[in-house]
């Protein structure tokens, strides 16, 4: 099989543990295990687990915390993935076949875009308008959707802008899936990371043919547990739940463990308004930022998420000032190169705020080079 590559995972595979400043995250900094769990005898009592094989598909009593996110599910409509990833990946692996058709709104996380092609799906792509706040253009998508197309693909609340669709765009989506019985894909991994507090609505219970990926490593500030999970019609669970035993067959058993404690009623509320609070707290930090820069950036503000996608003036590609900040600042960043549109740049504005500080004035010598 050719593969497409997967441009920006590369990106950062390569060189987001090398660089002094990694400003390519979409996720806050990172919890550790001492801040989820503060009780030093649960801690202790970790220690003395002893690392079974997990449950394949995730606990029991993980599946079911996570179920009760969603109105009606079961612990039967869940399988536990290794990270968000794996949710995309096994979704797309179990429900298509080569040749089906798959309209994917665009921008967004690339892994699916480029797994479809190299599967040999048809791919059609919608955009979203920036001259509509990042919104799709419902009429366009109307346009792309055919009684042919298997599945349409959204990101919600999206990477790389952090927007979020309405209640209208929502049910447009659902209507013209239901009008040729597609399937829809909801990556809704940034679910929770909003600024306002307001948690964004799921795709689940909206159609009887809806795919849900999510996840701890964005909203829950917990990337490093490589806990993901799908809820989907429970016959279609049952399926995925074979197609994983060729990939990781499992969840880690203390990732299991330490999830379950994120996911229950007082750790999700401890994780998310953490979340929201360092979203809410750096972003005006980066507005100011990008205030300084008027003349070379605009930008829609995100609604979500620790990330800001943002166009600049300047004539040079983005991929090469991505270089140059390698290069010169060891600082990392997206190029918008990598979500097929240049011009933009993806800046994750999730890190301590010295850090943060540091690391855009950093950035601030590199364009001050190209736009004196």
């Amino acid at each position: 099989m050719k593969l497409v590559p997967f441009e920006m995972e590369r990106l950062q595979s390569t060189y987001e543990n090398r660089v002094r400043f990694n400003l390519s995250e979409s996720s806050v900094h990172p919890m550790s295990v001492r801040e989820l769990i503060p009780d030093p005898a649960f801690l202790a009592q970790l220690l003395d687990a002893p690392l079974i094989y997990n449950q394949s598909n995730g606990t029991d009593e993980l599946r079911a915390s996570i179920a009760s996110l969603y109105p009606g599910a079961t612990l039967d409509n869940v399988e536990v993935t290794n990270g968000g990833s794996e949710a995309n990946f096994v979704s797309i692996y179990s429900t298509l076949e080569p040749e089906d058709e798959v309209v994917i709104i665009l921008p967004n996380y690339q892994q699916i875009w480029g797994l479809t092609r190299s599967l040999g799906m048809k791919v059609k792509e919608v955009h979203l308008k920036e001259s509509r706040a990042w919104a799709p253009d419902l009429a366009e998508l109307e346009a792309a959707v055919t009684p042919r197309t298997r599945m349409i693909v959204v990101c919600n609340p999206n990477n790389p802008t952090g927007a979020v669709l309405t209640e209208e765009e929502m049910a447009a989506i659902v209507r013209l899936a239901e009008r040729g019985r597609a399937w829809i894909l909801a990556d809704e991994i940034y679910q929770g990371s909003e600024r306002s507090g307001q948690t964004t609505a799921t795709f689940y219970g909206r159609y009887d043919r809806v795919i849900i990926t999510n996840g701890l490593s964005k909203a829950y500030g917990l990337p490093g547990l490589r806990i993901g999970w799908i809820v989907a019609p429970k016959e279609l669970v049952a399926k995925m739940w074979s197609y994983h035993d060729y990939t990781t067959i499992a969840p880690g058993t203390l990732s299991d463990t330490l999830a379950r404690i994120a996911l229950s009623p007082p750790g999700r509320s401890h994780c998310l308004e953490r979340t929201r609070s360092i979203c809410r707290n750096n972003f005006p930090l980066f507005r100011s930022w990008m205030e300084e820069h008027r003349e070379v950036f605009r930008m829609v503000d995100p609604k979500a998420g620790a990330i800001a996608y943002v166009r600049y003036s300047l004539p040079v590609n983005s991929s090469l000032i991505v270089e140059r900040l390698l290069k010169e600042k060891s600082v990392l960043i997206v190029p918008g190169d990598h979500f097929g549109m240049d011009s933009y740049l993806r800046i994750g504005y999730g890190p301590p705020p010295e850090y943060l500080k540091e690391a855009l004035e950093l950035v601030n010598e590199v364009l001050e080079s190209i736009h004196p």
